[in-house]
């Protein structure tokens, strides 16, 4: 089955550039952008930056927060990315085709030591360049709660730690709805 465009005749070319008279459009004068042009200053958001930073710094614990979290079902499946990441790299994060170069297990950590744990490895991960991590958090109910705390905590967590790209549930063979791959932010050497 073949699609012919519909080829406009000369009025209705009229009556479209006359709508776009009437609505106050006009011709570009130049097709080409001006990246040599620095940004106007906004100190609104000068503002809001050193704000953030300030109350960055009053905090004791690391980059995660322990406010109220979403519980997940221990057999949930996790899915999490960044929405400019690449839909091939997401695909094959989700099927365990990109190697995990590191691993940690927070098995029989409390609550605050798989959050000092997790810290530390995703930053040691990150100085060490590493494109992709294992996080086992297990799928076991907590002791006063009736949902997975490390699961549920691990989750919120990694959404908010700043180079993860994605995260999801690893594959059968690396320890299904209870782990993760995480894709981390390469930084660059200079950086």
């Amino acid at each position: 089955m073949s699609r012919r465009r519909h080829r406009p005749d000369s009025d209705e070319i009229s009556a479209f550039r006359q709508a776009l008279s009437e609505a106050g459009v006009r011709p570009l004068r130049s097709n080409r952008a001006d990246p040599g042009r620095p940004r106007p200053a906004d100190e609104a958001a000068r503002a809001r930056r050193a704000a953030a930073t300030a109350a960055g710094e009053d905090t004791a614990t690391g980059r995660t927060s322990d406010g109220r979290v979403e519980a997940v079902r221990p057999s949930e499946y996790l899915d999490f990315a960044l929405p400019d990441l690449p839909y091939r790299d997401r695909q094959q994060l989700k099927r365990g085709r990109i190697a995990w170069e590191a691993g940690l297990d927070l098995h029989g950590y409390t609550l605050e030591e798989a959050r000092t744990e997790l810290e530390a490895f995703l930053a040691d991960a990150a100085a060490n360049r590493a494109r992709c991590v294992l996080v086992v958090h297990g799928k076991a109910w907590g002791a006063q709660a009736d949902y997975p705390v490390i699961k549920s905590h691990v989750n919120a967590w990694l959404r908010e730690w700043p180079s993860v790209l994605a995260f999801c549930s690893a594959t059968e063979a690396d320890g299904g709805t209870g782990a993760v791959y995480v894709m981390l932010r390469r930084r660059r050497d200079g950086g």
